[in-house]
């Protein structure tokens, strides 16, 4: 593998987080710092998560950060 972004996974997980962020601006003002906000930083920390764990090259806990393909 060469990149996370090889990984068909990361892909969908930015698509998922670019969908948040479309169907969330149209959200009420008043949740822009509730709801809003906690559902695109859980949306961009799918794809940051299979990101880091790509990276993981540690055999001291395989199981944690393990990304097939």
């Amino acid at each position: 593998m060469k990149s996370h972004k090889d990984l068909d996974v990361w892909r969908l997980a930015v698509d998922l987080a670019t969908d948040v962020y479309e169907v969330t601006k149209s959200f009420p003002k008043e949740e822009q710092y509730g709801m809003v906000t906690q559902m695109r930083r859980s949306a961009i920390s799918i794809a940051s998560n299979i990101a880091e764990g790509a990276t993981k090259n540690s055999f001291s806990c395989p199981h944690r950060f393990r990304v097939d393909q």
